[in-house]
């Protein structure tokens, strides 16, 4: 699936979220915090969304970001080959999230991020809050603020995310980290 694809995808689940709930583009931007020009962009397919803004999107419909991904890249079926599986590239930072797990009703979704080294990326408390999460990194270094705590990963490392807070997911190192993120939803 090429980049541009997906952002047209994202867009139009975009919208389809928040036109099943009878919002406008205003009350969408009050609840999630970013521009209204922002999101008419993002939903037409004419700009790629940080992962920042995807979070603050997802909080908003009360979805976890991967939810929100997952309706709008993976296709349903038991085997995800590794070309089938929608990949995602932040434009901003070139965090690349892999979407490993198949669409299914089982409510688990296997994620695998990409974060080169140096880069960073915030998160909000509201993409954490209708799930539960464990972070395991394969590769490399993470640096992961849970709120106020800082966390430090090293290959081979698994964290078990606490209650919703703003988070940030740091690569201090000088190679990209690797990790998978296992998600549990609430939703």
């Amino acid at each position: 699936m090429q980049q541009n694809d997906i952002d047209i995808r994202i867009g139009a689940r975009i919208r389809a979220e928040r036109e099943s709930r009878h919002w406008s583009l205003t009350d969408l931007a009050e609840r999630a915090g970013v521009s209204r020009a922002m999101i008419h962009k993002v939903e037409r397919g004419t700009s790629s969304p940080t992962a920042n803004l995807l979070g603050k999107l997802s909080g908003a419909f009360g979805l976890s970001m991967s939810a929100l991904l997952a309706r709008a890249e993976a296709a349903g079926g038991h085997l995800m080959r590794r070309l089938d599986q929608p990949v995602w590239i932040d434009s901003e930072t070139g965090y690349i999230r892999r979407q490993i797990s198949p669409r299914s009703d089982l409510p688990l979704d296997l994620v695998q991020i990409v974060l080169p080294a140096g880069k960073h990326v915030p998160m909000p408390a509201s993409a954490y809050a209708f799930q539960r999460q464990l972070i395991w990194v394969l590769e490399g270094e993470l640096e992961f603020d849970e709120g106020p705590v800082r966390h430090r990963l090293n290959a081979g490392d698994c964290l078990q995310l606490g209650p919703p807070a703003d988070c940030i997911f740091r690569n201090p190192g000088k190679f990209p980290c690797i990790y998978a993120v296992t998600v549990l939803r609430n939703d």
